[in-house]
């Protein structure tokens, strides 16, 4: 299968697929066309069939399930080799991930290691598998979450920033690297995004929503527009932009006393 003529993609996969951003990516391409819909998330996952499901609602032609355990790195060839094995995959989704209490990942080094494990090296792993798949086809897009967290990493959540600085900066080079071979990479850095998840997170820490936090379904119509535009990194909100760019060239000394 490939890009139908008028650029809609035939098969979509969705790595992280109870990911509510994944599937509001998802539903965004379906939108436009009907698509054959791949999602690959832990196995027994609680959310499988509402995930199917949603996409089923969305207009998918056809919903299958892949068994996928990020930090399980020795199955990912299986994962990926069963994605692939109906056909060609247009569009693949990189958007699993922990966020974790930020204070207990520094002191915790289990939790530590489990979320480098899952939000970078898997990360990786993937990304190679996809790049291989994509490349022998000749074209497909790869879509990547990263987020501004990973852009300057901040005290405030300084290992979850540093698995996203790592797989930020993976994912840009992939895309370099897979250019000549028709295929792009997409990253894309938000801020925070209201998600049931960061719901739930904001309200167990007291936490309160930051300014330019955006809907899944923002990130959707910037992932869905961006990638059929060949860009190679975008921002969500594109204001967010402007502001890491400030943020970038703070001196470290003054940079560590912010609140953020």
């Amino acid at each position: 299968m490939v890009f139908d003529a008028v650029g809609n993609p035939q098969r979509i996969l969705l790595l992280g697929g109870t990911s509510e951003i994944a599937l509001a990516i998802g539903a965004r391409y379906l939108r436009d066309a009907p698509a054959h819909v791949v999602l690959a998330d832990l196995p027994g996952h609680p959310r499988k069939d509402s995930a199917m499901e949603q996409m089923r609602s969305a207009g998918a032609k056809s919903v299958e399930w892949v068994d996928f355990d990020a930090l399980d790195t020795d199955n990912h060839p299986a994962v990926i080799d069963g994605a692939f094995a109906a056909g060609d995959v247009d569009v693949a989704v990189v958007a699993f991930g922990l966020l974790g209490d930020a204070e207990e990942l520094w002191q915790n080094q289990r939790k530590a290691v489990q979320i480098a494990g899952i939000n970078y090296t898997a990360a990786v792993s993937v990304g190679v598998l996809l790049g291989e798949k994509m490349r022998a086809q000749g074209s497909g897009r790869i879509i990547a979450m990263s987020s501004a967290a990973g852009e300057r990493v901040r005290r405030s959540n300084f290992v979850y920033g540093s698995t996203k600085a790592g797989l930020d900066g993976f994912y840009l080079g992939l895309g370099e690297a897979l250019k000549e071979h028709g295929v792009r990479v997409l990253v894309i850095r938000p801020g925070q995004v209201r998600t049931t998840t960061t719901i739930e997170h904001w309200k167990a820490t007291g936490a309160k929503e930051a300014p330019l936090t955006v809907d899944k379904e923002d990130v959707a119509e910037l992932a869905v527009s961006a990638s059929a535009k060949g860009k190679d990194l975008v921002w969500a909100p594109g204001a967010f932009r402007f502001v890491m760019m400030i943020l970038r060239h703070i001196p470290r000394p003054i940079f560590r006393k912010l609140p953020i």
